[in-house]
């Protein structure tokens, strides 16, 4: 798969909530975490944390909004149940993201929607836990931009095997620019 992922929140109070979310960024592969005015202590998140996500994958603590920085490029996708987000099986993620999510009990904050290129919400009735609304966003990921089989059209698995991906020929780059420019 092409691009990478982080995935964090914004706010959370209960450090076994971000520990389960970290452990199952760290499962599905992420390549950060991060929190924005997150109360965590490390001590509290490794009680639902027992991967020990962060001897693996990067954590960064934010103070406040304004001191998120993204590498270039990433585009910062809410994950909130709003009118107005795309739903989620009808998104498509971006090679580059960082997923945020709201503190339990509340929402993400006006400012931090208003950051996001993108909103996307799970349909369902009502907000499900921090960890549980991450690890569905985190497997859709994969399942839409893996190199997966299709689905079969009746109930079961693939018949099929998925192909084998094929490696090109290496490019030569000085070589075609010669051809380009003779001479």
């Amino acid at each position: 798969m092409k691009g990478y992922f982080g995935i964090g929140v914004e706010g959370l109070s209960k450090a076994q909530n971000l520990g389960a979310l970290m452990r199952t960024a760290h499962a599905f592969g992420a390549h950060f975490l991060f929190t924005v005015g997150a109360a965590y202590t490390r001590k509290l998140g490794l009680k639902t944390d027992t991967s020990s996500a962060t001897d693996s994958v990067p954590l960064y603590e934010f103070e406040t909004l304004g001191d998120l920085t993204l590498p270039a490029g990433c585009q910062l996708v809410g994950v909130e149940l709003t009118e107005d987000a795309v739903d989620l099986p009808s998104f498509r993620h971006p090679a580059r993201a960082a997923y945020v999510l709201g503190p339990e009990r509340s929402s993400l904050t006006p400012a931090m929607t208003a950051r996001c290129a993108h909103v996307v919400k799970i349909p369902t009735r009502f907000c499900v836990n921090v960890g549980l609304a991450g690890a569905i966003v985190m497997y859709d990921r994969m399942i839409s931009m893996g190199r997966y089989a299709e689905r079969p059209v009746r109930a079961g698995g693939p018949t099929e095997e998925r192909t084998a991906h094929v490696h090109g020929r290496p490019r030569l780059r000085h070589l075609e620019r010669q051809a380009k420019f003779p001479g």
